[in-house]
């Protein structure tokens, strides 16, 4: 059954916390709403379960209004950031816990939570406590509670957020395989991390201030965003974004970036806006007028990464570079600026071109 959202709205304290919000979700995909801290995805889902009472809208599923159902009646599975299991029960426990509390049988719920437990990786440690797992294994366990219920709606809020980086990594290349098994099921997927975002999400519902302000499949929300909040959200680090014009057809960023305007801006007319580029498009070195040099503010070991934050006159711009170097603060570099693959956005921050157009 199709979820759907009619202007929903939750407002307190004199702010809008979600602001009309209208969507339609089908079963069998992963949607992922992206957004910064406070953005609204946990209130949205929050909302969606029951546990926040709309200010304003509707909610159906299928053809009952969800949102004048009792929250125990909804039917709907939601997995948080922290590893939320029964301390005192088995992992087997656990996951039986709601089938029971549900009325199936103890066999056919001993059977059932044993093939979820087989699905999540966890069958040998069925007799453990939550306490002898590691994190990751909690959260399995957190997960295929959830699952095992086969419910029409599954809200899982950052749930790899506690873990750490190669976990994450782990997990979210078995949640994919996992949650494709789903076909029945709404299953919404929240995070912060664009990379978490782009790899899970069949639809990605970016969020920003309360309000879906992009939607659609994740590579064209990557490669057009809307406008400059969508760009820096799906990028990781955000896009940097840099003050210029178009004048004379040549693109002039501050006093010493001036170069001919890229084959994909061309149809711009003449005038002043932000130019956006990728941490991972911007050249450390280089010399003519796309470049200009700066000093080092900050350097970032990521991974297998390095993120290099340099103040220019311009302003500040992030590289992503390929494996650990250490760079110190204040250090002397120049950056470079590729010019086909910059991204163009008018000074009210919508979008005018992007590479590849």
């Amino acid at each position: 059954m199709n979820l759907n959202l009619r202007d929903v709205s939750v407002e307190g304290d004199n702010e809008v916390i979600l602001g009309n919000i209208s969507y339609e979700f089908q079963p069998g995909k992963i949607y992922v709403l992206i957004g910064r801290t406070t953005s609204g995805k946990t209130s949205l889902m929050r909302t969606i379960a029951g546990l926040i009472e709309p200010t304003d809208g509707e909610i159906h599923l299928g053809d009952v209004r969800l949102d004048e159902v009792p929250i125990w009646k909804r039917g709907i599975a939601m997995v948080y950031q922290q590893f939320i299991n029964y301390p005192h029960h088995s992992v087997l426990k656990n996951v039986e816990f709601p089938l029971l509390r549900a009325g199936v049988s103890k066999a056919d719920a001993k059977a059932q939570a044993l093939a979820m437990l087989e699905k999540v990786g966890l069958t040998e440690y069925k007799d453990r406590k939550p306490a002898q797992l590691s994190g990751g294994q909690q959260q399995r366990v957190a997960i295929a509670r959830a699952l095992v219920r086969n419910t029409q709606v599954i809200l899982l809020d950052e749930p790899l957020m506690n873990l750490d980086y190669k976990l994450r990594e782990q997990l979210r290349e078995e949640f994919r395989v996992l949650f494709k098994g789903t076909r029945d099921s709404v299953t919404i997927y929240a995070t912060t991390e664009p990379s978490e975002a782009l790899f899970l999400g069949d639809e990605l519902l970016v969020m920003h201030e309360g309000r879906i302000i992009q939607h659609g499949k994740p590579n064209h929300v990557f490669e057009q965003p809307s406008n400059i909040d969508v760009a820096q959200i799906v990028n990781d680090p955000p896009m940097s974004i840099l003050d210029g014009e178009i004048k004379d057809g040549s693109v002039q960023i501050g006093k010493t970036l001036n170069f001919a305007v890229p084959a994909h801006i061309k149809t711009q007319s003449a005038g002043k806006y932000k130019f956006g580029i990728r941490a991972s498009e911007v050249i450390l070195g280089g010399s003519g007028s796309n470049s200009e040099q700066g000093e080092v503010s900050l350097s970032e070991v990521s991974g297998s990464e390095t993120l290099l934050y340099v103040k220019l006159i311009i302003g500040e711009i992030v590289l992503q570079l390929e494996g650990i170097h250490d760079y110190q603060i204040g250090q002397k570099v120049t950056v470079s600026i590729a010019p086909e693959r910059i991204f163009l956005f008018k000074m009210d921050g919508s979008l005018c071109a992007a590479p590849g157009n």
